[in-house]
């Protein structure tokens, strides 16, 4: 908790016994500093490794402890998270019940056209087919024209899925699934699918027992970042302070360092720049 906030607090307590009313909220604390602005954060639960629940039931992971960070170092703001599933996070954004997202998210131009993302990227991966590891019938996506590919809805794997079917006549059957990794490997064991999109970095995360092998060249190399509403001027400069704060992040160490923590290597700088 920020020291505005125990400042706070101690003067609507003295209020509260003097029978004083503070009517609307001041913009201002009980110092005459501004109070910081608060920023719902929407994240999910079940990503292992970058948004999840530990065995003390707490949240955490690498974009949880990446936005922890960003809250020490920016005092105009304040973040707050709020827990859902991945599938409502782009909605409850645009409906203004979170400020931001914080789920690793790939940038693409579909989500551009949409959203407004912050322009310091904090991580980098390819996308590749993932397949059982004694799989040797599929090499590429084109292998698995009529089959079952498993996606979760409005992910950016799934965008690159529903791509390849407007591009191939629907030559793909896709499933959607709830966004569990742990879903994707059991359909996966028990034939109901056969492959599904995964990151090169989250493969270790969603795969501990090394059940499954990527195949085929990347379908696309993206970066992540933080997601935002869009021709919203406090949106834009929320994303534009966050810039500023993850610049001195990666100069420090300390986002290679959270990276090694959480993901078990570096995947913050990119192999294509």
């Amino acid at each position: 908790m920020k020291k505005w906030s125990v400042l706070t607090l101690t003067t609507a307590i003295v209020l509260a016994l003097t029978g004083c009313s503070t009517g609307a909220k001041t913009a201002s604390g009980a110092d005459g500093a501004k109070e910081p602005t608060k920023i719902i954060v929407g994240t999910g639960t079940q990503f292992p490794n970058v948004a999840f629940i530990d065995e003390n039931n707490k949240l955490t992971g690498y974009d949880v402890e990446l936005v922890r960070e960003i809250d020490k170092r920016l005092d105009d703001y304040e973040f707050e998270f709020k827990t859902m599933e991945f599938t409502n996070l782009l909605l409850s954004l645009e409906t203004n019940k979170i400020d931001m997202v914080a789920h690793q998210m790939e940038k693409n131009p579909e989500r551009e056209q949409k959203y407004l993302f912050n322009k310091e990227a904090y991580s980098h991966w390819k996308n590749k087919i993932a397949v059982l590891k004694d799989d040797n019938t599929i090499h590429s996506i084109d292998d698995l024209k009529g089959k079952k590919v498993l996606t979760t809805a409005t992910s950016a794997q799934a965008i690159l899925l529903e791509n390849y079917n407007k591009q191939n006549n629907n030559a793909l059957d896709i499933v959607y699934s709830s966004g569990v990794a742990n879903d994707s490997i059991a359909q996966l064991k028990a034939g109901r699918v056969a492959a599904f999109v995964a990151a090169d970095f989250t493969l270790p995360l969603v795969d501990p027992n090394g059940d499954l092998k990527l195949v085929g060249p990347p379908l696309s190399e993206s970066d992540t970042l933080f997601m935002f509403r869009k021709d919203d001027p406090d949106e834009q400069k929320l994303a534009d302070r966050i810039d500023e704060a993850l610049k001195e992040i990666k100069a420090d160490g300390t986002l290679k360092k959270l990276s090694e923590q959480w993901l078990g290597f570096d995947a913050t700088q990119s192999e294509s720049k």
